[in-house]
């Protein structure tokens, strides 16, 4: 036991006395393995990574200098770090606001991913699974072409989901990314609606697209059209709603509106849109 005491604490003077050194010559001597700071926004919030990407050089890198079955920091250098804005549920599981290291443990054939508490480590060297906020199981994914040099990514980004990718070697790991978005955006219209510069169009657009009251929308998208000077945009989605809501004359004739405004200031992607509803409305 004094043995293993002593053991960890040289391995930890070691490192500390090595990045106290990488402090001196911090920005004149490059990284072996280069950093690399991610963000992308997901629903209402930001998610961003900073990590350090390893390159394979020739060697077996997951059961070979990353061993199955043992904690990886999920890069090089400094843990990994996840910082989330908004809450998000990874993989169905619920991650609160606030920053994260994402270490993980390979496996051939299964993988655990753990968010962990302690933000400030190096490597997984200090890892104490007691800091551990959530660990769950994923399978790995055998990729078509051998990845160089580590990387994370964002892949299939929507407004209310998004998948964070882990790519090393032939090895890919998928983790699925979802936020509430809906319920809280409409909630947040209705509070809007209650102050004086009410959000009409932008509320109508997202009940359009959003299962909203189509009735609703059409009301709201109309005070639009009459308060404000004659535009394009406007004309194309009173069309749309217009059309959805059953009255295809009034929307054949804001769509034909929207056509003339749009060939007036060159808006070829509005003389299209307009022209779709038309489509749409059965007019050839």
């Amino acid at each position: 036991m004094k043995l293993l005491s002593f053991c960890l604490l040289t391995l930890i003077s070691f490192f500390n006395f090595n990045t106290a050194w990488a402090q001196e010559l911090k920005g004149k001597i490059p990284a072996i393995s280069q950093g690399q700071r991610i963000e992308q926004d997901l629903g209402l919030g930001t998610i961003s990574v900073k990590y350090y990407r390893p390159n394979i050089k020739d060697r077996k890198i997951f059961g070979g200098i990353e061993p199955y079955g043992v904690v990886w920091r999920t890069g090089a250098n400094n843990a990994t770090v996840i910082t989330l804005t908004d809450t998000v549920t990874v993989e169905g599981h619920l991650l609160t606001p606030g920053a994260y290291a994402l270490f993980c443990i390979p496996g051939p054939n299964e993988w655990t991913i753990i968010f962990n508490k302690n933000t400030s480590q190096w490597g997984a060297y200090a890892y104490d699974e007691k800091q551990d906020l959530l660990r769950f199981k994923v399978k790995p994914s055998k990729l078509p072409i051998k990845v160089e040099t580590l990387t994370i990514q964002f892949a299939d980004v929507h407004q209310d989901e998004g998948v964070l990718q882990i790519l090393w070697e032939n090895t890919g790991i998928n983790l699925h990314l979802k936020t509430e978005v809906d319920k809280r955006v409409m909630a947040n219209i209705q509070e809007a609606m209650k102050g004086d510069n009410k959000p009409y169009y932008v509320s109508a657009v997202w009940y359009y697209n959003h299962g909203g009251d189509l009735n609703q929308a059409l009301t709201w998208m109309q005070q639009v059209d009459k308060t404000q000077p004659p535009a394009f945009n406007v004309k194309y989605w009173l069309a749309r709603l217009q059309l959805k809501t059953g009255d295809k004359k009034s929307a054949i004739a804001s769509a034909n509106e929207g056509i003339k405004l749009a060939l007036a200031q060159n808006s070829q992607e509005y003389v299209r849109l307009n022209k779709e509803v038309l489509h749409d409305a059965g007019v050839n």
